[in-house]
């Protein structure tokens, strides 16, 4: 069973100490999912705060107010960036510069790293021909082929070099107490997360979350990726270490208990998609934009429609990898997957 011990989020500004010296914080986003959770354990000589939010002057008055508040005015010495979004690395430049030690996994470090240096005015052409494989309704295809697209570097700070590596099996002492390092893949490769010794409490990101399921998504810089298989093995690797009384402090929505439940359910989900998306292939071939409504059971609209490619994508990607699905490409240059 799935609880949720903490029924109201902070407010902008304010902190909630969800255990001794350990700080819950939110952070506003102008999207559907519109904050991010970060969080701030104390240690002897001052913060660490874990994720940041986006790059904006807004959320770095924020900051400013939550040090002089709940910080009381006690340095951030460390920074720990669980995964390379925007939404948990992006003022991670700032502290950087006023004087906190960058803590990340390596393949984190280096994909915010590219990116934040990767600025585009039009999207590339090897996304253009990503897009066409996914069969992108023509006109948003073309609307999309002529706009500047979204660019890392628009909610990231500058990342100066140097940052201190953390792997899986690792173990940290933060906050007074002992975390072991388990890593997560399928939303963000080499997701960090951190599981208490001391007590139970877990630091989970994105890779365990209640109530919804971060994107799984495939992109031009990888389009035959798997992340499906990624997050199921994630999951499955994790349960031998969830216990029902751990109290798991997400990167979104609220802190809850009840995480074997919530990794079976996480798989037990992703099946159900996937044989969904089997019954929709044996009816005919589909293009993967033809996909949407037995994966989400929902109108997907156009703020939307790319989170829905891209896992389209992700999820028949997998069957490709089990051999249950060939794809052509059809005349319009998109992929044509059938059942084999």
């Amino acid at each position: 069973m799935i609880r949720f011990p903490f029924e109201t989020p902070p407010a902008p500004g304010e902190a909630t100490e969800v255990a001794p010296g350990v700080l819950w914080m939110r952070l506003p986003l102008p999207m559907a999912l519109d904050h991010v959770n970060v969080y701030a354990l104390r240690d002897d000589d001052g913060w660490t705060v874990v994720d940041t939010g986006w790059s904006t002057r807004r959320i770095r008055g924020l900051w400013a107010d939550l040090q002089v508040g709940p910080l009381e005015g006690a340095p951030v010495k460390r920074v720990l960036v669980t995964h390379h979004h925007p939404d948990h690395v992006g003022l991670a430049g700032m502290f950087i510069e006023l004087g906190a030690q960058l803590i990340m996994t390596r393949t984190a470090w280096l994909m915010a790293r590219m990116l934040v240096l990767d600025k585009q005015d039009r999207p590339t052409p090897e996304t253009l021909q990503f897009w066409r494989r996914g069969g992108m309704d023509p006109v948003l295809l073309a609307k999309r082929a002529n706009e500047r697209p979204f660019n890392f570097a628009d909610t990231v700070a500058p990342l100066p070099l140097g940052y201190a590596r953390i792997k899986g099996g690792d173990v940290l002492h933060i906050g007074g107490r002992t975390w072991d390092v388990r890593i997560g893949h399928g939303h963000a490769p080499e997701q960090a997360t951190l599981w208490c010794r001391d007590d139970a409490l877990i630091i989970g990101a994105d890779q365990l979350l209640p109530g919804i399921s971060p994107n799984l998504g495939v992109y031009a810089t990888e389009p035959d990726a798997d992340p499906v298989a990624d997050w199921l093995e994630s999951c499955e690797a994790f349960l031998p270490h969830a216990t029902d009384d751990q109290l798991v402090l997400p990167g979104h929505k609220l802190p809850f208990t009840g995480l074997p439940h919530r990794l079976r359910q996480k798989i037990n989900n992703h099946h159900g998609a996937l044989a969904r998306l089997r019954a929709h292939l044996a009816v005919a071939p589909r293009i993967a934009s033809d996909c949407f409504a037995p994966l989400y059971k929902r109108q997907i609209d156009e703020g939307t429609y790319g989170l829905a490619l891209v896992e389209a994508v992700g999820h028949l990607n997998h069957l490709l990898a089990l051999g249950e699905v060939a794809r052509d490409v059809d005349a319009d240059g998109a992929y044509l997957w059938r059942l084999t």
